[in-house]
């Protein structure tokens, strides 16, 4: 359900490239300094393209792993404004249904909202809220199949529709939350070709005789911040970039 990163917090992975790349590069840097003691020259043949080519898989693995998170991070908006949409489409078809049932569904309705934010605002209650949220479930349909049988009418299956598509949106979300994220064999290979694209450099850099320390202090943290939002964008539940539940918030302000 999760990566081997997870038991990190953001700030760990943050701190923990920055000492993968620094190493690496000074790992490169020294092999590429033992090369130009044997030589006795500042350039040695070879090594310049392959390192070249290198660092251009290492910007296609960036690039494709933040594809990936951002288009996850996407559809976990857009799950989750549909989810409001079905709650409140539910809430409303509720109001005609007959006897005391409108009643009784609406407030099931008002405490599944108030669950399904208290999930989202405090993860270690996250667990219990999709339980609580599931038994939600089993009660509205218990309801809507009572209601079916002594009254089957158009209203009545319209409000069935609405609440199986807010049942099915629930799993849609858990999945794409817990379920969907950026594989452990993706972050393994992102961070090998980090170590070799930087141990490639390093080498170059050791080969010429100049450390170009600025230029590689740059890298290193402008490398580290792109996978920093990366593994933001795969945590659903922390740092920065989070769904926001103002659409949520607005549907229990409406009840």
């Amino acid at each position: 359900m999760s990566s081997n990163l997870d038991g990190l917090p953001l700030w760990g992975i943050f701190v923990l490239t920055i000492a993968l790349v620094v190493l690496s590069i000074r790992a490169g840097y020294w092999m590429g300094g033992r090369a130009r003691s044997r030589t006795g020259s500042k350039q040695e043949a070879g090594g310049g393209s392959e390192a070249t080519s290198i660092l251009g898989f290492l910007a296609f693995m960036l690039a494709f792993t933040f594809g990936m998170a951002a288009s996850r991070f996407d559809t976990r908006k857009e799950l989750f404004l549909e989810e409001a949409n079905a709650i409140g489409t539910t809430y409303l078809r509720a109001s005609l249904l007959p006897g005391p049932y409108s009643g009784e569904i609406r407030a099931l309705l008002r405490e599944y909202v108030a669950v399904r934010l208290e999930g989202v605002s405090d993860p270690d209650r996250l667990v219990g809220a999709i339980k609580r949220s599931e038994e939600l479930h089993s009660l509205l349909w218990a309801k809507a199949r009572i209601v079916a049988s002594e009254q089957p009418d158009p209203v009545v299956s319209l409000f069935i529709q609405s609440l199986n598509e807010l049942i099915d949106l629930h799993a849609k979300r858990v999945a794409a939350g817990l379920h969907h994220r950026i594989p452990p064999t993706i972050w393994a290979a992102l961070f090998a070709v980090t170590v070799l694209g930087m141990a490639a450099m390093g080498y170059q850099a050791g080969l010429s005789g100049s450390p170009r320390l600025f230029l590689m202090g740059l890298l290193t943290v402008t490398f580290s911040t792109v996978i920093l939002l990366i593994a933001d964008l795969d945590r659903p539940l922390e740092g920065l970039l989070r769904v926001g539940q103002q659409a949520m918030t607005d549907v229990q302000k409406s009840m």
